[in-house]
């Protein structure tokens, strides 16, 4: 009942997070039309405005997006004509789906081997220096990351390609650059979750009546060690998809990256629009996914 009436509850949200978007956008200097290289003549921008309904009053323009967001229609890019939002979400967002699933496997892939080693060997060099790692990948952005591995790997190596996204060789790069960041993350966040529950009474107990510390690590520990990064991973892997555009825009990659971007640098209302709402509903679902996994993971967690 508690999940059901969660995802009920995120339709109004929704409404909510479209309202307080199409109106900060109206508010905010400038119009889709301003930025053209050639400008219209009056005729032409009288017309443009028309068509995209921007000569009408902001509460009549909502009302006219919520009813074709109702038909499933996110409506036409004022900058991309002719262009539908849909059509663009269709073809760019299973790019940046991959590239943020690739990260996220990879966060998760080597943070959580990476902070499990530095707490079983705690206080020893081999933490130290891990963890050392893992505080300079939390620091490094990558926006910096990104150009030095292109340096490095692509234009002195020749080991990987510097751009696009087409083959496996591609794919490297980019998600290195997009997951070591968070694999640093899952791994400091894991080794504090890990040393705390290695010092709990029943592993204490446990290690007493004889259990070897593999079984005591893998089978006792590692699951209740993880609930913070099941916790962690909703707004990870939602980061993950958005900040993803630095990404794109460094490796060149077609995904949704460069078209939020423009949109919000040339005021394009009805893409803008489209990827906010898509972004926020995502980011709503992966919560609602990792407290239903937190309460299959944990049994004292009970949602009532």
């Amino acid at each position: 009942m508690y999940f059901l009436k969660r995802l009920a509850f995120l339709v109004p949200l929704l409404l909510v997070i479209s309202f307080l978007a199409f109106g900060l956008m109206r508010l905010a200097p400038g119009g889709p039309f301003d930025s053209d290289r050639t400008p219209a003549s009056p005729e032409i921008e009288k017309a443009l405005r028309a068509k995209y309904r921007l000569d009408q009053p902001i509460p009549v323009q909502y009302w006219f997006y919520l009813r074709d967001l109702g038909r499933g229609d996110l409506g036409l890019s004022t900058k991309y004509r002719n262009h539908n939002v849909n059509d663009i979400v269709a073809d760019a967002f299973p790019v940046s789906l991959a590239l943020g699933g690739l990260a996220f496997c990879f966060a998760l892939g080597f943070g959580i081997p990476w902070g499990v080693w530095t707490a079983v060997r705690r206080g020893t060099w081999t933490d130290y220096s891990l963890g050392l790692l893992a505080l300079l990948a939390v620091c490094i952005p990558g926006l910096v990351l990104g150009p030095l591995l292109v340096l490095a790997f692509a234009v002195r190596l020749h080991w990987f390609p510097a751009a696009l996204w087409d083959t496996p060789m591609h794919f490297v790069l980019p998600t290195f650059t997009l997951g070591v960041l968070f694999a640093g993350k899952v791994a400091r966040l894991v080794r504090e979750s890990m040393t705390t529950t290695l010092q709990s009474e029943f592993i204490v107990a446990a290690r007493a009546k004889g259990l070897s510390e593999s079984t005591l690590l893998y089978r006792h520990a590692l699951r209740l060690a993880l609930l913070p990064v099941v916790s962690f991973s909703a707004p990870m892997l939602a980061d993950l998809l958005t900040g993803s555009f630095v990404v794109e825009s460094i490796f060149q990659i077609p995904g949704l990256g460069p078209f939020f971007v423009n949109s919000t640098l040339n005021k394009d209302y009805p893409l803008l629009m489209g990827l906010v709402l898509l972004y926020a509903g995502l980011l709503l679902l992966l919560n609602l996914l990792a407290d239903f996994t937190l309460a299959f993971l944990d049994r004292r967690v009970r949602y009532e």
